[in-house]
């Protein structure tokens, strides 16, 4: 059995009756459940479930579960996800190359994939295929309630199928593919039937497009590629690969007869230019190196000089910036170390963006401010200026209008203003209750990280024995920060504060030569100072990614329980270091509000107010 495929569209199909899906960047695999086995089989006939075996365990365990419905024959993507809207494609290549069966296994533990279900083609062995797509659609929810798959895609969640929605406003899903960096959007029409192997017209892609403004360098005769490329520093070229998807007959014809008659150089086949003709090119994404992914011939620039396409604006257009955002003093250093622009921590901002915005969403805001980053002064910032553009929205809090950064537009707005830091309280704007418990692990100096590594590594034994999910993240600076996602709307202060001093006072009595809950620095005596105080109603800390200005631009970066070991060095977590760790392990933090309401919190304070202690 063949996918059905769509086809690729340059115009949104807005008017009719069509509904939309997030398309996300993976392997196409059509799942076969029987009763005996399971297969994932991808466009070109191969079995590919060997390469992900959590899939496979994970419909071992649903087996009897789902026995009243098998055999299914589900159509779906297989992903590994960087966000609850974009895939990783790139990891997953990586993943699919893999030959070992002990490296599959270590990956499929380290970064699970998810098989994002959008169809259902059998269900009980009866063909599904003749059904419109609206009432295929609603089987498949049906089923995916019953089997408790995950409905929405959600990189956290332990359930490894998971339900592709569709809505049909397609201006708030064109919004969310532009703001998660999704590789685009499937419309469907609402009565289209399931067709295998034919590319139709019922269903349309259309793709999450960045456009690259650049000069051509070079037309290889031998296979049509054109060679583009910018300028980078001091009249360096830097080159963006090749390109042949786009050109009509005639375009192509007129830009190779250009470069043949004007070349200055050639080797073999390639004919090389001078840069003197502009154009812009769609392209989907770039990873750092000499090659963009997709690209896709657009159109001549004859109003451009080459000197106009740099690689700084190319930086800009690839990091997507919202259009309302007009980044300013680009090329401001801002930290010493590495030499870090203010166009590096904006793009870091944006790569970040889907991480840390769900640990902003409504709460009050406090930002530190740095207008020449390192290099000069700092203030704090709650209030909303009356400068802020419109869709900065605020909270009124003691008379104090505060900032409430709860998208996109928000957080690039204010990353350009050079808010560099970003704190948060312990609870959001809607509620009275926490919404969750932080440990603060403050060690004298960075000299001094080895107490953190022990004191979290003993506050780790403290929290499973309770069997409560916690995280741990670097401060950004000298310690590290131990979080407990809570229930929403359930504890107050009063008893996170019994539950806080008994894990403070444990530590303390469990190591007095190594911690302390000393307040005064100058009476802790060279021990880590075990923070449970700044766990409080009003109080602040700085959030999960946030930057750290006066620690040489290092960031608050979540980390696995796992790397904690005597290698680890806060030094190390730059800008550019998370962004690679993004990219490569995922967000460590990705379960923390998908695990809040099943912490048993509620029965770790029972154990101590009933004094059934660890």
């Amino acid at each position: 059995m063949k996918p059905m495929l769509p086809t690729l569209s340059f115009q949104s199909p807005i008017q009719g009756d069509w509904l939309y899906e997030i398309k996300y960047d993976g392997f196409r695999g059509i799942l076969e459940w029987t009763k005996e086995d399971s297969f994932l089989w991808s466009r070109n006939g191969k079995d590919l479930m060997t390469q992900f075996p959590e899939l496979k365990k994970f419909l071992n365990n649903k087996q009897e579960e789902a026995s009243d419905l098998l055999p299914l024959i589900f159509d779906g993507e297989i992903t590994i996800l960087e966000n609850e809207n974009k895939a990783n494609f790139g990891q997953l290549q990586i993943r699919g190359r893999m030959k070992t069966k002990q490296k599959i296994e270590v990956a499929s533990l380290t970064r699970p994939c998810k098989y994002l279900v959008f169809d259902i083609l059998t269900k009980n062995g009866e063909s599904t295929e003749n059904l419109i797509y609206t009432k295929r659609k609603e089987l498949l929810l049906s089923i995916c309630k019953k089997l408790d798959f995950s409905l929405i895609p959600t990189v956290g969640e332990g359930a490894i199928i998971q339900f592709v929605p569709s809505i049909s406003d397609f201006h708030s899903i064109s919004e969310v593919m532009k703001n998660s960096m999704s590789e685009g959007i499937v419309a469907k029409k609402s009565n289209s039937k399931w067709e295998s192997g034919k590319r139709t017209t019922t269903w349309t892609k259309i793709k999450n497009w960045k456009t690259v403004s650049c000069f051509l360098t070079a037309f290889d005769q031998s296979n049509g590629f054109f060679y583009v490329g910018v300028y980078k520093n001091n009249g360096e070229i830097y080159s963006l690969g090749n390109f042949i998807n786009g050109l009509d007959s005639e375009t192509k014809s007129a830009l190779r007869e250009a470069i043949v008659r004007n070349s200055h150089d050639k080797n073999g086949d390639i004919f090389f230019l001078h840069p003197s003709i502009c154009i812009d090119l769609f392209f989907l994404e770039w990873n750092g190196e000499q090659q963009l992914r997709e690209p896709f011939f657009k159109e001549i620039r004859f109003d451009l000089h080459p000197d106009d396409c740099t690689y700084e604006q190319f930086l800009i257009a690839d990091a997507a910036f919202p259009d309302e955002i007009v980044i300013t003093h680009p090329d401001k250093i801002l930290w010493q170390r590495d030499s870090v622009t203010k166009l590096d921590f904006l793009r870091y901002l944006r790569k970040s963006s889907s991480l840390i915005l769900p640990f902003l969403k409504n709460r009050a805001l406090t930002v530190i401010r740095a207008p020449h980053g390192e290099f000069g002064e700092t203030f704090y910032q709650k209030n909303r200026p009356d400068s802020a553009p419109d869709f900065v929205k605020s909270y009124l809090h003691e008379s104090n209008e505060m900032i409430v950064c709860n998208d996109l537009k928000t957080l690039m707005w204010l990353g350009n203003q050079l808010a560099i830091e970003y704190h948060i309280p312990f609870q959001t704007i809607n509620s009275m209750f926490v919404s969750e418990v932080v440990f603060d692990l403050d060690p004298p100096s960075r000299d001094d990280f080895h107490l953190a590594i022990k004191a979290s590594q003993i506050l780790k034994k403290i929290l499973d024995s309770f069997s409560l999910i916690a995280f741990v993240k670097l401060s950004g600076n000298k310690g590290m920060q131990v979080y407990i996602p809570l229930p929403n709307e359930t504890f107050t202060w009063d008893e996170t504060r019994v539950f806080t001093e008994f894990i403070a006072q444990f530590m303390i009595n469990y190591d007095p030569e190594s911690f302390t809950i000393e307040r005064l620095k100058k009476n802790r005596g060279g021990k880590l100072y075990f923070d449970y105080i700044q766990h409080g109603e009003g109080k602040t800390i700085v959030a999960p990614y946030s930057v750290r200005n006066h620690s040489n631009g290092l960031v608050a970066a979540p980390i696995f329980w796992h790397e904690i070991d005597n290698n680890l060095n806060p030094a190390d977590f730059t800008i550019k270091h998370v962004s690679q760790r993004i990219t490569l392990n995922g967000d460590p933090f990705s379960a923390f509000f998908a695990c809040k309401e099943k912490q048993p919190f509620a029965k770790a304070l029972q154990m101590i107010n009933e004094g059934r202690l660890i």
